[in-house]
């Protein structure tokens, strides 16, 4: 079974982007401006962290991550694969 990888992202309304943390995945920091360019990023990244920390062999199967978007002005959360 594969595992997946749980990233919160909340906005940081002074940066004007969306920053993304997992205790899944250390060392994982990302931001941007739109959840489609931060999910683009965390495809590339997740993988390569996993890959450099040991948690992930080379060439192994997809990685599956859950965001959490969280915008705390408006009250608005959503998961995005």
């Amino acid at each position: 079974m594969r595992r997946v990888y749980h990233v919160q992202a909340p906005w940081d309304g002074e940066g004007g982007v969306w920053v993304a943390e997992s205790d899944d995945v250390p060392g994982l920091v990302a931001e941007a401006e739109s959840p489609n360019a931060l999910a683009s990023k965390l495809r590339v990244l997740i993988p390569e962290l996993l890959e450099l920390n040991g948690a992930l062999e080379a060439g192994a199967e997809p990685v599956e991550f859950v965001v959490r978007y969280a915008h705390e002005e408006s009250g608005v959360a959503a998961l995005a694969p």
